[in-house]
């Protein structure tokens, strides 16, 4: 018998968001290891707030929308914020209820910008890492690292010339400088023909932390930021990500050497990596940490590998080496599916914040594959 459509509404709808959502959605072991990382943040998160005045939206529903929007691959706050309107999948993972009010789109973004410092999102991270030890999904002995580029909010048109005297190390200020306005229905072509084009010689307007970076002498150097994260290779998640500035700051061997640094214990660990960190001064720096260099070596007939051979040849190394590859699928997964080839916010600060939610995501999204395997 054909249904029909029933065109009067019903007057009352009793709605559980709990029983709407499936047993087996992967948003349920997400959100209940985002929800014990959380309540382990409580002190850090209200030290943000002052005791007076108007309730804020709640952080924790702010931190996780910020999941959600990276997980699922949103492009802007104002689609966020349309999506959670009218789901009930993210409305049951960020604990609001179908009668309550959604957030107004400026609201979100302001009063997320509050949490997106380095050290809330570095908790998180640390949070999300401590439950996968406690699963034994993660060791405290083999370790892989790389970097990428992650393209800045900011165009070459924004670019100028900055005094001689100022170096590529300074401290850049709290608040990027006011851009000129543009008349209306022009672009504004800057032509640098026949001058000398640099870090050191010119910097972006609307975002003074980027720098102009490419990946090979065949591509075109455009601003970006260096991301780093530390892999453990066990079960392929990042236990410590760090963002620099491109062509600056020690670069990616600096950055490793910091994240190595913050990883806890006096036990000799293995630290794997590809040629680009075979450097003489590198591996001797991994000795003083009681690190074992298993690094890829880069030699030919004209290069000597800093690697000792000795080493090279263990069987150890083989499986370090094949087991670093998978580092490369964290920075695809936070670039493509985590929206983060380019960046969509501006400062050194902010981008970092972003990057370890984005390796939160990345983390929550393998335990619930590696949590569905195990049961």
């Amino acid at each position: 018998m054909r249904g029909r459509i029933n065109a009067q509404s019903r007057l009352f709808a009793y709605v559980d968001l709990e029983e709407r959502i499936p047993k087996t959605h992967p948003l349920r072991r997400i959100k209940a290891l985002a929800d014990t990382s959380l309540t382990s943040m409580d002190a850090i998160l209200t030290s943000l707030y002052s005791p007076m005045g108007r309730e804020s939206i709640p952080p924790e529903q702010l931190l996780k929308a910020s999941l959600l929007q990276i997980i699922y691959g949103i492009r802007s706050e104002r689609q966020l914020v349309e999506q959670i309107e009218y789901s009930m999948l993210y409305r049951w993972f960020l604990d609001i209820g179908l009668d309550d009010e959604m957030w107004v789109p400026t609201v979100y973004s302001h009063n997320r910008d509050r949490l997106l410092t380095t050290p809330v999102a570095r908790q998180f991270l640390s949070g999300i890492v401590e439950q996968a030890r406690q699963r034994g999904f993660v060791s405290s002995e083999h370790f892989s690292v790389d970097g990428t580029l992650l393209q800045a909010w900011a165009s070459i048109k924004s670019y100028e010339a900055i005094p001689a005297d100022t170096k590529d190390n300074a401290d850049p200020p709290a608040d990027p400088p006011k851009v000129d306005p543009v008349p209306k229905g022009k672009d504004v072509i800057k032509d640098f023909r026949g001058q000398k084009f640099s870090n050191d010689t010119h910097r972006s307007k609307t975002d003074p932390d980027a720098r102009l970076a490419r990946k090979s002498d065949n591509t075109t150097a455009k601003p970006s930021y260096l991301g780093n994260a530390l892999m453990e290779n066990r079960s392929g998640l990042v236990v410590h990500g760090e963002v620099r500035r491109a062509c600056a700051d020690g670069g990616e061997i600096g950055a490793a050497l910091a994240m190595i640094d913050r990883e806890e214990g006096d036990h000799q660990i293995t630290l794997a990596a590809d040629k680009g960190y075979d450097a003489k001064d590198f591996v001797e720096q991994l000795a003083e940490m009681a690190t074992t260099p298993h690094v890829a070596q880069n030699k030919n007939a004209y290069r000597r590998s800093a690697v000792p051979d000795e080493i090279a040849a263990t069987p150890e190394y083989a499986i370090s080496i094949r087991c670093r590859k998978r580092i490369e699928q964290v920075f695809g997964w936070v670039k493509l599916a985590g929206c983060l080839r380019q960046v969509k916010i501006r400062g050194k600060a902010a981008v970092d914040a972003l990057f370890l939610l984005a390796l939160s995501a990345y983390n929550l999204v393998r335990m619930n594959n590696l949590m569905g395997q195990k049961a």
